[in-house]
């Protein structure tokens, strides 16, 4: 429910994944993040695709790829960190989670890295920006919508000191050039 209430939310969840192609779209189908609708053959992919001759994708290649796979398969941690630069070059502000030592580069990469606290690493910890307490996806969800919530307030806030201020300021500037 809560991949579900993040795309609607306006977020796309993308699963990055070391598992097998087959497991990957099971718990993407189970997740929510794979829809019925979607064909797995063109949603998800294994990693391999990012790097067929043993070199990564041309950067047009790549953004081509990840802006329309949502589940990566039998990632290599140098996957990841390409994958979430791909992101970034198209303009999307990245969140990345991860719990192991494999998952560091990318979190460091990532706009926002969020490690697992009860089992992630050390040293996810370390690379992330954020720890999750809970190891619980839905408090992602909970914190965005919390944070938009305080985003709106705050631009309403300035909204209305501008208006009221910006009377006195023009008061006082037109005071001084006439005198």
């Amino acid at each position: 429910e809560s991949v579900l209430a993040a795309r609607g939310a306006g977020i796309r969840v993308v699963m990055i994944t070391g598992d097998y192609l087959k497991t990957a779209i099971a718990i993407a189908h189970n997740v929510n993040i794979l829809q019925p609708q979607d064909d797995p053959a063109t949603a998800a992919v294994d990693c391999a695709k990012l790097r067929p001759d043993g070199e990564y994708l041309s950067n047009p290649g790549m953004d081509a790829l990840t802006s329309s796979v949502r589940v990566f398969a039998r990632a290599k941690p140098e996957d990841k960190l390409e994958i979430v630069k791909s992101l970034q070059r198209q303009g999307a502000v990245t969140a990345m989670t991860g719990d192991g030592v494999n998952d560091a580069p990318a979190l460091n990469q990532a706009n926002i890295g969020v490690a697992m606290g009860i089992q992630g690493t050390e040293v996810a910890k370390g690379a992330s920006d954020m720890i999750l307490t809970d190891d619980n996806f839905c408090s992602i969800v909970a914190a965005v919508e919390k944070g938009r919530t305080i985003y709106a307030g705050i631009q309403k806030f300035v909204a209305f000191i501008m208006s009221v201020h910006i009377a006195e300021v023009m008061q006082i500037f037109f005071c001084i050039i006439c005198g």
